[in-house]
């Protein structure tokens, strides 16, 4: 966990080493109406290169667009369903973290390396413990400069996707105000309050005023406050006190929250008082659902029953929002996580620092910090 293992830093594959071989295995993701794969095809072409043996569950690129005669055809054995897949793996990549029809097939010999989003989920993280296996998340991996580089890809996905779902929301067949975000001359612009400028809040708040809504950008950070101010003049970037935050939720007509302390449980930035002062028919995105959730009443939700009202204000808070473009999220993801995963299938690859910042859980003991205090 410390910065005293040794850091990997590869500019190409060629050079990793060659000292053992890994049986990868990628099993159809099985969160309702999750439709993304974690690895596609040309990026298994890489680990087959590398001399590694891929298998990957039938079906589980179908919904992005990848067939199983795409993956057979560089080098990768399909298998009918997850059991044999499970059985066949000693690396596990998937995207989203293992629900009730994974947890029965994974063993303590298993290195699982996926979203595990293990903070709001002490079932999960107990399930993991019971188990036993080693699980390291994308979200906590972190580079020496900070960054997130497992997360950002989705998180830029997710925060587009905040504000293309807000927009419609706020249409009156679909329960909202009646509101266009970007008005026209002789009516006014509507307004959209965001919370984090971080890569999600970010893209939420530059799409949103490419739209030409009048945006509300709320972080801690002055140069995430100077690059959202830069988006445009109708962007103002203001420092996150509650006093102003409520103030500004008060007269919203979308609110996306976008807060992450990094592996952490996200912390309520709006209070139920605040929804209640709303006006009926706003709409509300929490981005930061994934972590727990950064309103107060937040709840998960999935695509199939994507939203719920409280005090007239509709509430989104789907837990896998990138999966809703399986393509895109699945070719992100798999850029992302490959040069990761090539790394993994070393042997001494706990002595790489920036994988060992993702490691959650490890033989029946919680090993990252930010949950280390958690009640199970």
């Amino acid at each position: 966990m410390g910065s005293s293992g040794r850091h990997f830093k590869h500019d190409t594959f060629s050079d990793l080493p060659k000292d053992s071989i890994m049986r990868i295995g990628i099993p159809t993701e099985t969160k309702t109406l999750e439709g993304r794969v974690a690895l596609v095809p040309a990026a298994c072409a890489d680990l087959v290169r590398h001399g590694h043996e891929v298998f990957v569950q039938s079906g589980a690129g179908e919904k992005s667009g990848f067939s199983d005669e795409m993956f057979a055809r560089v080098g990768v054995k399909t298998v009918r369903g997850a059991a044999a897949l499970y059985a066949a793996a000693d690396l596990i990549v998937k995207v989203k973290e293992p629900i009730a029809g994974d947890l029965r097939h994974l063993e303590k010999r298993h290195l699982l390396f996926c979203y595990l989003h293990l903070a709001p989920d002490p079932k999960l993280t107990r399930n993991l413990l019971d188990i036993g296996l080693t699980g390291v998340a994308f979200e906590s991996v972190q580079e020496a400069d900070g960054s997130l580089p497992l997360l950002a890809p989705m998180s830029v996905i997710a925060g587009r996707i905040a504000t293309q779902v807000g927009t419609p929301l706020l249409h009156q067949p679909e329960g909202g105000k009646g509101k266009l975000l970007g008005g026209m001359p002789t009516t006014e612009r509507g307004k959209v309050v965001v919370l984090g400028a971080g890569v999600a809040g970010g893209q939420s708040a530059a799409l949103a005023a490419a739209g030409g809504a009048n945006v509300v950008v709320f972080d801690k950070r002055p140069d995430r406050l100077a690059q959202m101010m830069a988006l445009g003049s109708n962007v103002t970037a203001l420092y996150a006190y509650d006093s102003v935050v409520a103030e500004q939720v008060a007269t919203a007509d979308l609110v996306i929250g976008a807060v992450l302390i990094p592996s952490a449980k996200a912390p309520h930035v709006v209070t139920r008082a605040m929804v209640k002062s709303m006006e009926k028919g706003s709409v509300m995105i929490d981005i930061s659902i994934d972590q727990g959730g950064c309103f107060e009443t937040s709840r998960p939700t999935t695509w199939k029953n994507p939203t719920y009202v409280i005090d007239g204000v509709t509430h989104f808070c789907v837990t896998n929002m990138p999966g809703a473009v399986p393509q895109t999220s699945s070719q992100a993801i798999s850029a992302a996580i490959l040069p990761y995963v090539l790394r993994l299938a070393q042997k001494n690859w706990r002595k790489d620092a920036v994988l060992a910042s993702g490691i959650n859980v490890a033989d029946g003991e919680l090993v990252h910090p930010a949950l280390k205090g958690m009640k199970l």
